[in-house]
């Protein structure tokens, strides 16, 4: 089969939870397939939103284009509702002055339904996430 980006609103994926919203910048920027829009959070941390399939998905690269984010954690579950969530990895991201982050991580196979992101920190006070993409396969379930 072959690879796709599973993060996109036009394939089926949802943000079912954000922690803060701002209407000029809502959290469905995250999926729309454009590095240009974003979501931002509003303040405290941490912050985190929600990304779930319609089906569950192998991963293999995990990629997310974000701006200010110091420590990200990421967590995947594989139960049908958004809930369950296990550690998958914890980084401590560079800081870019002026400059999109852009983090990839790889996995063997990742497989999950839900995918939490959890913005421990951050080098300001506010942050945005520009785009999640997801390489891999949905699972013919």
């Amino acid at each position: 089969m072959k690879s796709v980006d599973l993060c996109l609103s036009s394939g089926g994926a949802e943000v079912v939870l954000a922690t803060s919203c701002d209407e000029k910048y809502p959290p469905e920027n995250i999926i729309d397939g454009n590095s240009e829009t974003f979501w931002t959070t509003t303040g405290m941390f941490p912050q985190e939103f929600i990304i779930s399939f319609h089906k569950r998905i192998t991963i293999n690269k995990l990629t997310i284009q974000c701006y200010l984010v110091q420590t990200l954690r990421i967590e995947k579950s594989l139960s049908k509702a958004p809930e369950g969530f296990e550690h998958c990895i914890e980084k401590e991201l560079q800081f870019t002055e002026g400059a999109i982050q852009t983090e990839e991580f790889s996995f063997s196979e990742l497989q999950a339904t839900h995918l939490r992101f959890v913005i421990k920190s951050a080098f300001d006070h506010f942050v945005s996430v520009h785009r999640v993409m997801a390489e891999g396969v949905a699972d013919n379930l």
